[in-house]
């Protein structure tokens, strides 16, 4: 959790006054600091490629505005994507097609040929994908992705390497889908896999890693194919709740590398997402309404899991703060809830804030991954407004939707409208 700074009882983000971004931009409203994402990016980076040569590969899924990738393909970033749509994203935002590596589950053969066309290269995720990628492109760059029976995250609904999960080619098969690749026309790049999203544990990512270092010095020995990297997904979580110790990186590097030792791996790949843009952004929301009821007290804000459908949807814990009066006495327990017509629709559980008033300025911290990415229009709700800070300044890198942009698309057939 990242620590803020006040001025004057009022929580500083980028240099500026939340309480000022709020008035200017509204509510509710997601901000991120710039700073902070460089510097993410960069911690990372370096504890990797100090102990072996590594491509980081962002997993915009987390995160897909413009800004953000602008700002990370300026870092040097390459990214990992896993749909068209974020493939454009990145495209837009300056990255070339070699730097994205696409990783698609239940591809239709229209998005893996938008894909092919743009020249991405792909990560293959069955064998029945990799024939009809031969049947458009035989020559085409790919991967493929084992199942590596290691499976980790903050939740069963992110576990994507345990055994029977709907991701990659079980690790049983991994080496004749290698040779009907080559059979097929293909020259494979490289092996790739992923545990889960969220874990913190080193052991975990060395696990995984000597999984994979297996199975890459088989396919070299048992087919004489020298891939060019080894990538084992990302994951990396970070401290959400206050007693929680920041993932050591440097244990994390020290113990994947220590798994590449005397192999044939000239280049690792990772893709955190979670780690690089989590803790940059924060979400701000007015309280509307204060309730009490016989058995707990409410904080009603201007968010609700359309907002940040985290906590409702894993049961994630989000800090929250009284942004307008940081650092006060927290005296009153209160649940976090919004606007949303579900019982389900809350930001926060049981939190000692201090009393909580109509009109409070109230923050939520670490949303910068999963949170506008996930967000939505249910209960027919605009989505909201994302700016950027940066040494006291801010921009707006996405503008609030009106109600009137939801019907944009929507279509009144004639006879409806007699």
């Amino acid at each position: 959790m990242r620590e803020f700074q006040s001025k004057k009882d009022v929580m500083i983000i980028g240099g500026m006054s939340t309480t000022k971004i709020a008035e200017r931009f509204g509510t509710p409203v997601m901000v991120t600091d710039e700073s902070a994402l460089r510097e993410n990016y960069r911690a990372i980076y370096k504890a990797f490629n100090d102990k072996f040569p590594t491509r980081i590969n962002y997993a915009c899924k987390a995160n897909t505005n413009l800004s953000i990738l602008r700002i990370l393909e300026q870092e040097g970033s390459c990214i990992d994507a896993v749909s068209i749509g974020e493939v454009e994203s990145c495209l837009r935002a300056g990255f070339v097609p070699e730097r994205i590596l696409y990783t698609g589950v239940s591809v239709s053969d229209a998005e893996m040929r938008a894909v092919a066309e743009r020249r991405v290269p792909i990560n293959v995720d069955s064998v029945n994908q990799m024939h009809r990628l031969a049947g458009m492109n035989p020559k085409h760059p790919i991967s493929l992705r084992v199942n590596p029976d290691v499976g980790s995250g903050h939740s069963q609904k992110v576990v994507t390497g345990a055994k029977g999960a709907k991701f990659g080619i079980p690790k049983e098969e991994i080496i004749a889908a290698y040779a009907e690749a080559i059979e097929l026309g293909f020259l494979p790049r490289g092996l790739h896999a992923h545990t889960g999203s969220g874990g913190r544990d080193p052991a975990v990512f060395g696990r995984v890693t000597e999984v994979m270092v297996e199975i890459f010095e088989r396919i070299r020995s048992e087919l004489g194919l020298k891939l060019e990297f080894l990538d084992i997904g990302g994951g990396m979580g970070i401290p959400y709740r206050p007693e929680e110790e920041i993932m050591d990186l440097d244990a994390v590097a020290a113990e994947v590398a220590s798994k590449l030792k005397g192999s044939g791996v000239r280049t690792l790949v990772i893709e955190p997402g979670r780690y690089i843009v989590a803790d940059t952004t924060v979400l701000l929301t007015k309280v509307n309404d204060v309730k009490s009821t016989p058995v707990r007290d409410y904080a009603l804000v201007d968010a609700g899991f359309n907002t940040l459908i985290r906590p409702a949807f894993y049961d994630s814990y989000h800090p929250v703060a009284v942004a307008n009066r940081f650092g006060h006495a927290a005296d009153v327990k209160y649940d976090v809830a919004g606007p949303i017509c579900e019982s389900g629709d809350y930001l926060a559980k049981e939190r000692m804030l201090p009393r909580v008033q109509v009109g409070d300025l109230l923050c939520v911290y670490d949303v910068g991954a999963y949170g506008f990415a996930m967000s939505s229009n249910y209960n027919s709700r605009p989505r909201c407004a994302e700016v950027l800070v940066l040494d006291g300044k801010a921009s707006l890198i996405r503008e609030r939707e009106k109600v009137s942009d939801m019907f944009r698309h929507q279509k009144v057939p004639a006879r409806l409208r007699e």
